[in-house]
């Protein structure tokens, strides 16, 4: 098929590799303008366009989408099919009535549970015990259209977002390559999403991270692998930031902070119901490390609090 793809991030990319590998012609790529990234803040492509331009395919990187002039390159297309997946822009209906057969979304749960943004972080954060990949045919609304295909996968009790998203780009991948292969069966037969069980996954913000050790040890479990890699769940200790990357839920009773024993084998702090025992972190400044790192350069008490 002649396809447009409209994508940013790498979960977008192995989707867009993936069409390039089933022989699809990419007549254009759809992704975010260049961000400023890094500690120098420099202006840095989309993983979408920096496989684009190895591939040598044309790139279009519009603000919005909303007026004839910032829509006349995806009209000039004359395409089948646009495939999105993580764009990051909501395309007008004008936008989704230009190919011939319509837009398709990849979408990173199953839907309509987790609709918008944060679907991967908001399933682990809520205890789902799976989460998978829908093909959607695409209408105005914030991921409301009919379903075609839906593949699930299950949520692993150590699944960080990492980790999670790495399962769903190579489901969502090939997801996509076999409806495309089968779409005039699953246009035919797509199926109306249903009103109940709908939940909206809002993008994630930096305060979200903040740790209350109020909570359950199993709800910080969940908080510190939703936000592994980003935002990353931090607390304090002795006044500094402290990044926690990976834990588990154990037996303990405490003080909600209080440190209930700081060893090589982890940090064991106690939570509003049973302890936490942190076995990779960050000091401010410093590099993420396991226990046995941490401790060679940070003293820690049996007694001590953290968030405090």
């Amino acid at each position: 098929m002649k396809l447009i793809f409209a994508g940013t991030p790498d979960f977008a990319a192995s989707a867009l590799a993936a069409l390039i590998r089933a022989g699809h012609e990419i007549a254009l790529v759809l992704t975010q303008p260049d961000r400023p990234a890094g500690r120098g803040m420099k202006l840095t492509p989309s993983p979408v366009k920096v496989l684009a331009e190895q591939q040598g395919l044309p790139v279009y990187q519009p603000e919005k989408l909303r007026t004839p002039e910032q829509q006349a390159p995806v009209a000039a297309v004359n395409a089948d099919l646009m495939v999105v997946a993580a764009y990051g822009l909501i395309l007008p209906q004008a936008v989704l009535d230009l190919p011939r057969l319509g837009c398709l979304n990849i979408h990173a749960s199953l839907l309509p549970r987790w609709r918008g943004a944060a679907p991967i972080q908001r399933a682990i954060l809520a205890g789902d015990a799976e989460t998978g990949i829908t093909i959607m045919q695409m209408d105005a609304g914030l991921d409301t259209g009919d379903m075609l295909s839906i593949h699930v996968t299950p949520i692993d009790i150590d699944d960080s977002a990492l980790t999670l998203h790495d399962k769903l780009a190579v489901q969502g991948a090939q997801a996509i390559v076999s409806a495309l292969e089968h779409l005039p069966a699953l246009q035919a037969g797509r199926t109306r999403q249903p009103d109940a069980g709908v939940t909206y996954a809002e993008k994630l913000k930096k305060e979200e991270a903040w740790i209350d050790w109020r909570d359950s040890a199993q709800a910080l479990d969940r908080k510190i692998r939703a936000f592994n890699p980003f935002p990353s769940a931090q607390t304090t200790l002795g006044g500094d930031t402290l990044k926690l990357w990976r834990a588990e839920p154990v037996t303990g009773n405490g003080t909600p902070g209080e440190v209930l024993a700081a060893s090589r084998d982890g940090l064991v702090v106690a939570c509003g119901t049973g302890a936490l025992n942190i076995t990779e972190l960050q000091r401010a400044g410093a590099r993420r490390m396991d226990a046995t790192a941490f401790f060679a350069g940070a003293h820690v008490a049996v007694g001590d609090r953290l968030g405090e």
